[in-house]
């Protein structure tokens, strides 16, 4: 590309500038649409940069490249999409257990199976939740604009190295194709964060030092022997039969997230001061739900949005505080219901909440908010 700081991007494009920024220096994966175009970028970029590329026998030797390579001491990723996403669970769980930084991008496409392989989706905000099995921690962003894709690439190399964990960056395959102006920040303007490494002895490592709520880690290659495993594990990484152990091992990894909510989420709120009607909403939808907004403004409606960046954690403070203020709220969702049920839970029958569902491979449009709204209000 022309040295540039502005620059017209597609969706996928930005998610590349945005690794590349971040350090990213290992891509591991498998082509799928919509989301192909970040590892045909990154076949040839990553080499330009002394990185490696490397494209896998399918998705769920992909995610297993990429926790080797982070491992390693790589800041390492993946890019997929629905059914793909399904097979990296397995992984992704290792991963959350075994405590491995990685980013996984997943390019929501309609589904369930090989579905609608072209069209938009947000299938997989539940997956990105529950999907694999356990109780584990869960860190997912929702990117709504192709400048948006940049920074939160960027965001989540930094979650996921500040906290060992895999974060995955969900966004819709109208949000990846799409193209916008956007700025490419100029190196330090935006902040990069890299895994903390140990200061003892190598001889005195332990990767799993409970004296840590997030332990150092010291990449392979580097003289530190240990141990990681997908099992319940003592601070040494080696598996543990004592239930004391386990129960501590699995409430940590809990409580490293848990406990830095205020870190993690990250929303965009739209009129939302004195909102008598509110939505809530991510990605694609969020863009016709703020026309719809500015629209029933002018004619006088009090609506107001609030958009998630972060997904997961889910934002649970600022839904209640939304749904003790306003009327009812509309959750539009490309799926047949998935973010409605979580904003019920939080509202806990504060407000009424209203879903607007579509999965035939097109957008929702801003009519079809304001028509409901109109109605109800």
């Amino acid at each position: 590309m022309p040295n540039s700081k502005k620059k017209l991007l597609q969706g996928n494009e930005a998610c590349v500038e945005g690794a590349l920024y971040a350090g990213c220096d290992f891509f591991g994966g498998y082509p799928i649409t919509p989301s192909t175009e970040i590892a045909e970028i990154l076949s040839v970029r990553l080499p330009q940069r002394g990185g490696k590329f490397i494209q896998m026998e399918d998705e769920i030797a992909s995610l297993g490249a990429v926790i080797g390579a982070a491992l390693a001491g790589r800041k390492a990723l993946t890019a997929t999409s629905g059914p793909g996403f399904s097979l990296k669970q397995e992984c992704l769980g290792y991963a959350c257990i075994a405590e491995v930084p990685c980013v996984i991008i997943n390019v929501m496409r309609g589904g369930p199976s090989t579905g609608y392989p072209t069209g938009p989706s947000q299938s997989d905000i539940m997956q990105a939740k529950w999907g694999t099995h356990g109780d584990h921690p869960a860190v997912a962003l929702t990117p709504a604009s192709v400048q948006e894709i940049l920074t939160e690439t960027v965001r989540a190399f930094n979650l996921s190295e500040k906290y060992r964990t895999p974060v995955i960056v969900l966004y819709d395959e109208i949000i990846g194709h799409m193209r916008e102006p956007i700025t490419i920040p100029e190196p330090g303007e935006l902040e990069v964060i890299n895994r903390a490494k140990p200061e003892c002895a190598k001889e005195d490592y332990l990767p799993y030092d409970e004296n840590y709520l997030v332990a150092p880690l010291a990449p392979f290659g580097e003289g530190y022997r240990y141990h990681v495993t997908g099992l319940n594990h003592k601070a040494d990484g080696f598996p543990v039969n004592d239930s004391e152990i386990i129960r501590e091992n699995n409430e940590r990894i809990m409580r490293k997230i848990d406990e830095n909510i205020e870190d993690i989420e990250k929303n965009e709120e739209v009129f939302l001061d004195d909102a008598e009607i509110g939505i809530f909403t991510v990605g694609s939808t969020a863009r016709s739900a703020r026309f719809a907004v500015n629209a029933l403004r002018k004619e006088g409606i009090k609506a107001g949005l609030l958009r998630p960046l972060t997904i997961w954690p889910f934002p649970d403070k600022a839904v209640k505080k939304m749904a003790d203020q306003v009327k009812f709220i509309v959750v539009p969702e490309l799926n047949l219901g998935q973010m409605i049920g979580e904003v019920q839970r939080v509202g806990n029958g504060a407000c009424e909440v209203l879903g607007i569902n579509r999965v035939d491979g097109e957008s929702i449009h801003p009519t079809q908010i304001i028509d409901l709204i109109k109605k109800h209000k």
